[in-house]
C-alpha cells in the first residue's frame, strides 16, 4: 500500500513525515495531561470518605479513572502509529532514492 498524499511526487513521503511529527508530539502532550488527570483522581480516592455518598463518588471516580487509563493506552498506540508511518514515509523516499 503506497502513500496516498502524494504517492511518486518528488518529496512527497518527506513532506508527508513532516507534517506527521507535530500530530505525534500533540498525542505524546495529550497523553501527558490525561496522566496529570489519573495522579489527581488517585488523589481523590486516596481521601478518607465516611459517608456513603462520599463513597459512591470515590467510586464514580475509579470508574472513570479505568476509562482514562483506556483513553491513555490508546493515545499511545495512536501516537506509535503515526510516528512508525512518518518514519516509514522517510525510509520509503530513502530507499527510492530521492533523500540525500
Amino acid at each position: 500500500m503506497g502513500n496516498i498524499l502524494g504517492d511518486g511526487l518528488p518529496g512527497a513521503a518527506e513532506h508527508v513525515a513532516a507534517d506527521l511529527l507535530p500530530l505525534v508530539n500533540r498525542l505524546a502532550r495529550c497523553g501527558a495531561r490525561v496522566e496529570e488527570a489519573l495522579a489527581h483522581l488517585r488523589d481523590i480516592q486516596m481521601l478518607e470518605w465516611q459517608s456513603p455518598a462520599g463513597r459512591a463518588y470515590r467510586d464514580t471516580v475509579g470508574r472513570q479513572g479505568a476509562a482514562l487509563r483506556q483513553a491513555v493506552d490508546a493515545l499511545e498506540v495512536a501516537r506509535a502509529a503515526v510516528a512508525r508511518h512518518a518514519a516509514d514515509s522517510v525510509a520509503a523516499a530513502a530507499s527510492a532514492g530521492r533523500m540525500p
